[in-house]
């Protein structure tokens, strides 16, 4: 985790405090119903829960301490626990094994922050759809390969860019399902010396759902989906922030990040307004998808279990969300903040002489008689002309000046398909289908 990339609330999450309190919550439910089942005397679950409710601070640096010695950090808690809490404390982690506490606490920390995660995307959202509905029919220049196309708004491209992390928040919203497992089963998941019941009961002091086979782990197949559904959101980020970045390049400018009061672009030229931020979330975006491929390799463990996969959550539990949870709100705010010059779009989309109706054009002339091939052979070869010009030239002059062209269409033909608006008749249509 690096601090500049980290906001608190999500960090908190995966402090040592935060994680030891998962386990005393865990530990003291499992003594809880097994002492309702007779197990042991119900002063083994009282004596927890009155030390726990003068809420006592964790001494990490204690247990810390103690895991050095014992080579094992749940023993070193356990331990730690039992000097605070004296002799009833034995009753603890009665018929468990150590995956169970920590299995479980990393369902309950991902669940936690998958809830931080799905409140950034519902702010994302809504900064979207406001921007896009400032902007739905603001006429913009629509590319493919980089290259002029044909008409399109600013709006639909904000559009598209809200479908997409519509999908990406239900994906989350199903892989904190996929994740929000418990597993108190015992040593290779038998629940040879624990009764299931336990692990119900914690399940729903927790709130989340039984596994319903595991090994001595949880499968890590859960946690492979989760890291690549992150995986899949931050493309999803780059995706946008791209966008953001090009539209911003100095021979574009149709859209630009906002440039603060004494903010500065360059350590050398005065001048400079850089995409900083959206450059960084394309870093950021690489580095949550890195994530991804370890919590892939970590699905095939040996048999009931291995550790191979511990020291690579450790890593990627908190980097990953930490991460995302940063660049949700910094792409928010880029968005909500973003600098939009409807003009200079205006100037785009007129620069190339009026190309960008060329097929219009081309499906005029089919429906006049003339065969595609032909069709497509009389309009380009005008169109090339324009382009070679730099826009100079005008492509309806051109097209009018066409004896093959004029034969087949009148020149208020020709100019009726240079309407700008009439590649905008469906946008409400589109409106509807994203936003309802």
């Amino acid at each position: 985790m690096v601090p500049r990339y980290a906001r608190p609330a999500m960090t908190a999450i995966w402090e040592p405090e935060a994680r030891y309190r998962i386990w005393f919550e865990i530990e003291a439910h499992a003594t809880q119903k097994l002492a309702e089942l007779g197990v042991f005397p119900m002063s083994g679950a009282k004596a927890l829960w009155d030390w726990w409710a003068t809420n006592p601070a964790i001494d990490v640096a204690a247990i810390d301490a103690k895991e050095a010695v014992l080579k094992h950090d749940v023993i070193a808690f356990l331990d730690w626990v039992a000097e605070q809490v004296g002799p009833e404390a034995r009753f603890m982690h009665q018929g468990m094994t150590s995956s169970d506490v920590l299995d479980t606490t990393l369902a309950v920390q991902l669940a936690r922050a998958t809830d931080i995660l799905l409140a950034d995307m519902d702010d994302l959202l809504a900064a979207i759809r406001r921007r896009a509905e400032e902007h739905k029919y603001t006429p913009t220049i629509g590319r493919s390969h980089g290259i002029h196309a044909e008409p399109t708004t600013f709006g639909l491209k904000l559009a598209q860019a809200y479908a997409e992390f519509d999908r990406c928040r239900a994906r989350l919203v199903t892989a904190r399902a996929e994740i929000a497992t418990c597993a108190i089963s015992g040593a290779v998941g038998t629940f040879a010396n624990i009764n299931p019941q336990v692990e119900e009961y914690v399940a729903e002091q927790l709130e989340l759902a039984v596994e319903p086979v595991s090994t001595q782990v949880i499968p890590r197949d859960r946690h492979a989906m989760y890291f690549s559904t992150l995986a899949v959101i931050a493309s999803s980020i780059e995706r946008l922030a791209v966008e953001i970045r090009h539209l911003q390049r100095t021979e574009v400018l149709e859209a630009e990040e906002y440039f603060s009061p004494g903010q500065k672009g360059s350590s050398a030229m005065p001048h400079k307004r850089n995409p900083i931020l959206t450059e960084n979330l394309t870093g950021q975006a690489r580095m949550i998808r890195a994530y991804a491929m370890p919590a892939l390799e970590n699905v095939a463990l040996w048999h009931e279990r291995d550790i191979s996969h511990s020291s690579v959550e450790r890593f990627i539990g908190p980097d990953a969300t930490i991460t995302l949870d940063f660049a949700l709100a910094r792409l928010t705010g880029v968005v909500d903040k973003l600098l939009v010059y409807p003009e200079r779009m205006q100037k785009n989309l007129d620069r190339m002489g009026g190309l960008v109706h060329s097929q219009r054009v081309l499906l005029a002339l089919t429906q006049a008689g003339i065969t595609r091939d032909n069709a497509y052979r009389l309009v380009q070869r005008n169109a090339m002309k324009v382009w070679e010009s730099d826009g100079a030239l005008s492509l309806l002059d051109l097209l009018k000046a066409d004896e093959e062209v004029a034969a087949a269409l009148s020149p208020k033909e020709l100019e009726e398909k240079f309407d700008l608006a009439y590649h905008f008749k469906h946008v409400d249509t589109i409106f509807t289908r994203v936003f309802g």
